[in-house]
């Protein structure tokens, strides 16, 4: 195959608990959106709506290696940076309309992920009913730890997923809060779209979602799966 350009470096993902250098390619990135009831209510609604989904760029990713800190550019255009930690999915094996029943066949492993989202640009765009893109698939949006094969995670109900900041905490919540249970999500996102190796599901956010600026550091953790570190810097 011939290309008229150069083509842009694949997006990947180091693989924790695996051959040494090994990588997870990313084909796409779904996001679930209000995903925890607390998160809904402090974002202004309730109850358990369908699941909606909105997409970040494979390429926005920001892999951080296991143990290192990574630095994500504070993006331009915003005055309100907002973290969001979420438990990641990534899918090993593709399929449509994959059911409930059938779906932890298709996860290939975990992650520790972060949905950055530049939240005064989103709360505009819904304001004059607009695309949320601007707010959520910028550059750097989805920092990410090492993905972990499914069999060497233990994730549960009772899982825990915190987020602190300059050692202060933010977010706490554990798995079993979320309202569409990652079986469901992977029901959901495959009804819409044909899943594929390499797509990556962030599955939401719990309560405490705030601001960050340049010179914070964000550290995430979710127990069994693995840790995230990311300082913001000046863009």
């Amino acid at each position: 195959m011939s290309f008229v350009v150069t083509p842009p470096a694949p997006a990947a993902v180091p693989v924790a608990g695996g051959a040494p250098g090994a990588q997870f390619p990313v084909h796409r990135i779904y996001c679930v959106g209000r995903n925890y009831v607390e998160h809904a209510k402090e974002m202004g609604f309730t109850g358990r709506e369908p699941p909606f989904f909105f997409m970040k760029p494979a390429d926005a990713v920001l892999p951080v290696a296991e143990g290192m800190v990574g630095r994500m550019h504070y993006p331009s255009l915003t005055k309100d940076l907002h973290h969001e930690v979420e438990l990641v999915v990534a899918i090993g094996q593709g399929g449509r309309n994959i059911t409930a029943a059938d779906a932890m066949k298709h996860v290939w492993g975990y992650a520790v992920g972060l949905d950055m989202t530049r939240r005064d640009l989103q709360g505009e765009a819904k304001k004059q009913g607009r695309p949320w893109c601007i707010g959520k698939g910028f550059d750097e949006s989805a920092p990410i730890g090492p993905i972990r094969p499914a069999a060497q995670c233990q994730v549960g109900p009772d899982t825990a997923i915190v987020l602190d900041v300059n050692g202060a905490k933010r977010q706490a919540s554990t798995i079993g809060k979320l309202i569409w249970s990652i079986p469901e999500i992977i029901e959901h996102v495959s009804a819409a779209w044909t899943l594929a190796p390499g797509d990556l599901i962030f599955t939401g956010t719990p309560e405490g979602v705030a601001a960050v600026v340049a010179g914070d550091t964000l550290s995430a953790r979710i127990d069994g799966v693995g840790t995230l570190q990311v300082q913001v810097v000046q863009g």
